[in-house]
């Protein structure tokens, strides 16, 4: 299975790659992690990152294109993915196509998580990320063992700027407006599928995995 999971902020994409990858075996690949990962590493492509970032200017599609592929080896695109935060334009989405291509793998499907604005707002003002490895959490749906403690290192846990409940309206705005030609490029490309993002994370993921069983994207030894 090699999809693109797609969604407005809070719509749960990371933590449904999360369980793609504990319960089926499907690589999660956060654009996110990759850039923090490869910034720490001081590897090139992250000193390349590190300077866009910390000069306040978007990352070049091409680069953020090279980074995110980059880590498609031939067992990642074996064994299959779930790409989470890439693409976010039509261009990177282009990129991404001509590089699957190439290798004889192109995706399965782009699958889109619809929500209500209403329930979005209620995720997002209760997300909780962890200052030290960026560990998401939120404090209705996904809370962790200890109030305010990450349970991967401990560090300690921290509303993002970005999911103040005065920025989050304004965030979805421009998200909406900002998806409108990545979805029709995947439209475009008969790729598009939505699956409804209401409800818990266990009644999301039932959803997502009929449509996976459905198209034929799970093999008999992934269907758990």
């Amino acid at each position: 299975m090699r999809i693109v999971l797609l969604g407005p902020p809070g719509a749960g994409k990371g933590s449904l790659a999360s369980l793609y990858d504990a319960r089926l075996h499907i690589a999660h690949l956060s654009t996110g992690e990759i850039f923090r990962r490869e910034m720490a590493r001081r590897s090139l492509l992250g000193r390349r990152v590190q300077r866009y970032v910390t000069s306040g200017r978007l990352v070049p599609d091409r680069l953020v294109v090279e980074v995110m592929t980059a880590r498609l080896d031939s067992r990642t695109l074996r064994k299959g993915f779930v790409l989470d935060g890439f693409p976010r334009t039509q261009g990177q989405a282009d990129g991404c196509d001509r590089v699957l291509r190439r290798q004889g793998t192109p995706l399965d499907g782009a699958v889109y998580l619809r929500c209500p604005p209403l329930l979005l707002i209620r995720r997002l003002s209760g997300r909780r990320v962890c200052a030290r490895c960026g560990a998401n959490y939120n404090v209705r749906t996904m809370r962790p063992k200890r109030a305010g403690r990450c349970d991967r290192c401990d560090g300690s846990l921290t509303v993002r700027k970005d999911d103040q409940p005065e920025t989050i309206s304004r965030r979805l705005a421009v998200d909406r407006k900002a998806a409108a030609p990545l979805l029709a490029y995947y439209r475009r490309k008969r790729l598009l599928f939505q699956v409804d993002g209401a409800g818990s994370l266990e009644t999301v993921y039932g959803r997502t995995l009929k449509l996976f069983r459905r198209n034929g994207w799970l093999t008999s030894a992934r269907r758990s």
